[in-house]
């Protein structure tokens, strides 16, 4: 249950920035996935090369990060604003391809061994139970940055600005707001998530590849869309539910092991049958986030 608990929240970390960009601008980032591959070698490349410490090197992946996602909406996004959505989810796609094979040319396809910190290796016994300690570590750093990303959505300015523009952007602009610095913070924020989501990811299964963020970035997909697209608290909800079962059940049915991936994607159909909307699905015309 605490492995489960702690892959959900890898999930939920990545589908916090799904579900943000899809509420301000109705795109599926599916380059977001990337960004945490992304995240991952510059941690790598950050304690491998230039011996950082692992906390500065998370803050490193981060700040990277966080500039790559205002990037890519600057040269890629931004120029298709008032373009059928069709052209921005191809535009995703060839960015998410761009990422995967630029550091596949940079680093080799080859999945490289990520050197995990001595004391987050560390066992602990509760009861008879041993886990490591970054098994509970993430789940509670997962729970603090939601509660800063809500901080942010509802008791700042740029909060304000970023449900407001969420709801109307015609008359964000109107009212002398720049949209596009808005947008710029919002993938800021996810692309930070992602990154950290990323380190955690290497830390707990530790080695990096280019592709790592593709079936990952997919299932986070689902996770947002479980929870509820649009709604911050139903992407990390979603997470759980999926990093949980995809965990649980293999424990209890280990038949199931080679099935394991198709979890999410089960909830995927699930959903999208029976409540398109998710668990916490919002009404677009009343609420964001």
């Amino acid at each position: 249950m605490i492995n489960g608990f702690s892959l959900g929240s890898m999930y939920a970390l990545i589908a916090i920035g799904y579900t943000m960009v899809y509420g301000v601008l109705r795109l599926i980032n599916f380059a977001h996935g990337d960004i945490m591959m992304v995240g991952a070698y510059v941690a790598l490349f950050s304690m491998t090369s230039l011996n950082l410490p692992f906390i500065a090197a998370i803050v490193a992946a981060a700040a990277i990060s966080a500039l790559l996602g205002m990037t890519t909406d600057r040269i890629a996004y931004r120029p298709l604003r008032k373009a059928p959505r069709i052209s921005l989810l191809i535009t995703a796609i060839g960015v998410s391809f761009f990422l995967e094979n630029l550091f596949n040319m940079l680093f080799g396809g080859t999945p490289k061994p990520f050197p995990v910190p001595e004391y987050l290796e560390q066992a602990i016994h509760v009861s008879g139970v041993s886990v490591t300690l970054v098994t509970l570590v993430v789940p509670i750093v997962t729970l603090i940055l939601l509660a800063l990303v809500l901080f942010v959505l509802y008791k700042t300015k740029y909060g304000m600005a970023i449900r407001a523009l969420a709801f109307d952007v015609a008359t964000v602009n109107l009212m002398g707001i720049d949209a596009n610095l808005i947008i710029a913070v919002v993938f800021a924020i996810g692309s930070t998530l992602a990154a950290i989501a990323g380190v955690f990811w290497a830390v707990s299964y530790p080695s990096v590849e280019p592709l790592m963020g593709v079936l990952i970035g997919l299932k986070a997909f689902a996770a947002a869309v479980l929870g509820g697209i649009g709604s911050v608290g139903g992407a990390v909800i979603g997470g759980f539910i999926i990093g949980f079962t995809e965990v649980v059940a293999v424990a209890f049915f280990p038949d199931l092991a080679g099935f394991k991936d198709a979890f999410a994607f089960v909830f995927l159909i699930l959903v999208l049958l029976f409540k398109p909307t998710g668990i916490l699905g919002i009404n677009f015309e009343k609420s964001r986030f």
